[in-house]
Order: structure tokens, then sequence, then C-alpha cells
């Protein structure tokens, strides 16, 4: 009988995830039900929203249940089929767990994909999956770029960030990207084609706010923020008259006990009369193939550098995740867990 491994959230964290909020434990796995169908799962993603999710408290989805795998969109190939629509050794992508062997409903939220194009199905979790999409709609649609206009993103070295950059720099906008530390602050520079990088560490809210006004003189018109806190309370002393902040992430806040700390110079917003928009991808699911098709071309043509870190196996599923928040990954992170 076959096995599934899952990596199950069983203590709800206090803070920062420690190994004992989970646990990896084997099942044997049964025949899919009338309808569904087994993914047996290669590659999952790891994001900061997982954490999110593993809270009690409401969001723009459910709460993890304890003693349920950690939700993860996941790249497999169909395991065992008792759906005519899904046979076995199709490739699938959707939204399931860090597990081995997914179960997916009737109905569930997994589709088809073509991988005979692309160097390694892993591709669709990053470029072509929700990180690259994110970018491509987070700036395209909400940031509303124009040529010769300037953009401040945090947390420009991670999946999301590097991509705004770079894809704001082919709608001729100037791109100012804020990092951790100084070897990813030259990957900004010399890799995602940023024309300025700064390093946050050891600066205050002060300190940033003066390196931010020093590359943007003018303003920035558009902040692509992803983490949050004294970053973003930096930027909005640094708007431009009618500025657009896309709010994507606040990984900054994820693992604070002690509550969420909030910005505190939103009064910028009035004085600038600034707007500020609540982003999340669901909204684009059917432009997709759009926005895959345009990233696509831009990367046959050079003009996007895709980085990923795929760490191997279900067991360090917990020390992979967490380098989320310690900045130990270079490029979009993810969990090789199949063969």
């Amino acid at each position: 009988m076959t096995t599934n491994r899952r990596f199950l959230l069983v203590r709800r964290p206090n803070g920062a995830p420690v190994a004992e909020d989970f646990a990896l434990r084997g099942e044997p796995l049964a025949d899919p039900p009338a309808g569904s169908f087994y993914v047996r799962n290669h590659f999952a993603s790891l994001d900061p929203a997982q954490r999110g999710w593993m809270d009690d408290a409401p969001s723009y989805m459910p709460p993890i249940k304890l003693g349920d795998p950690v939700r993860a969109t996941t790249v497999g190939r169909v395991h065992s089929s008792a759906n005519p629509e899904f046979k076995p050794g199709d490739w699938v992508l959707g939204l399931n767990a860090i597990e081995e062997y997914s179960l997916v409903a009737p109905g569930g939220f997994t589709s088809k994909i073509d991988v005979s194009g692309v160097p390694s199905p892993s591709l669709f979790l990053s470029g072509f999956g929700a990180v690259g999409l994110t970018a491509y709609f987070g700036l395209l649609e909400a940031g509303r770029p124009r040529a010769g206009e300037t953009v401040l993103v945090s947390g420009a070295a991670g999946a999301v960030g590097s991509m705004v950059g770079q894809i704001a720099k082919i709608q001729g906008c100037r791109t100012i990207g804020i990092a951790g530390g100084a070897a990813k602050c030259r990957r900004l520079t010399e890799r995602y084609r940023y024309d300025a990088a700064i390093d946050y560490r050891g600066k205050s809210v002060q300190q940033l706010s003066a390196e931010i006004a020093r590359h943007a003189p003018g303003g920035v018109n558009i902040i692509f923020e992803n983490v949050g806190g004294d970053i973003l309370d930096a930027g909005l002393m640094n708007l431009a008259d009618k500025a657009r902040i896309v709010l994507c992430g606040l990984i900054s806040e994820y693992n604070s006990a002690s509550g969420k700390v909030g910005a505190r110079n939103l009064w910028q917003l009035i004085v600038k009369q600034a707007s500020l928009i609540g982003f999340l991808i669901r909204d684009y699911v059917p432009r997709f193939a759009e926005g895959g098709a345009q990233l696509a071309q831009w990367m046959s043509q050079g003009r996007l550098t895709l980085d990923e870190q795929i760490e191997a196996g279900i067991e360090n599923a917990y020390p992979a995740f967490m380098k989320l928040f310690t900045g130990g990954n270079d490029g979009k992170l993810i969990l090789r867990i199949g063969p």
C-alpha cells in the first residue's frame, strides 16, 4: 500500500513558527472517490502567505485546520483517478498542500498544464505561476505605471519583488529596490536591472527615508509593498503627488507575537492625495493565460531574469519554509517533494 507523507500543522504558531508547530506523518493512500483524483506532488511553493493561513484569524482564505497539511500551490502528475477528465500521468497545477499525494475533489482548483516547452515544471510556481502573475497584474493593473515614473519596491530581491522591478523597467520606469544585505543589493542592480538599491539593515525610518529621497528627489510615484512596518513608513515619507501604493504583502508583521505594528505615516496619503490598494491575485484568474503569455515572451527575449531556490525533501519543509523570514533564500523558494 502506498504511504502518503504529509506536513501537518498541529499547533498555532505564536510569533515565528517553531518545529513543534508541525508534524510529518505518513498515512495510507486510499482509492480516490468518484469524480476525484490524486496528484503526486513534485514541487510545492513556499510563500509568506502560508504563515497568515496558520493563524486562527479572518483572512481572504480560511485558516488551516489543526491536523491538516499546510496549504500550498503545487505542481505534480495525476497518480490515480476516478475522474475521466484527468488521467494518470497528466501534469497539473493546483492549490493543494505540502504532502506527497493530494486528493482533488470534483470542482477543485486544479488545472492541466503543458510542461513540454519549459526547462522545469517548477516554473509554473515561479515565472508562469502566482509569483510572476502577482508581479505582472499587481504592478500593471493596480499600480498603473507610466513611462518616466519612479517605482519603489520593498522585498525587491524576493520572488515577486525581483520581477516587479524588471517589469517596471520594461514599462520605462525608474526603479529603486529595498533589500537586506550587500549581496542582495548587488543582485538588484546587476541581475534584476534596478537603477538603485537600498540596504535596509541597521537603518532607522529616518535614515531609510533620507536614502530613498536621495535616489528619488522628485518623490516616488508607485510603491510596491511586500514588507510593511518601518520600510513602508519610510516610503510613505517620499510620495509624489497622486502616488499609488500597491499593498501586496506585510512580511515583517507576520511573525509578530505582540500584534501588528501598522504604518504610522498614513497621513502622507492625505498630504500627497495618494491612494493605497490591497492586491490579491485571485481577481485575475480569468486572465492568467494572458499574463503568462506575456511573461513567457519577455523571458524568451531575455528581458526577464528569474531565479529559483529549490530545497529537496518533504522532511525539510520546516527549515525550508523559515528561510522566507530569515532572508536565507535567493529567488523563488520551492520545495521538491516528488521524484
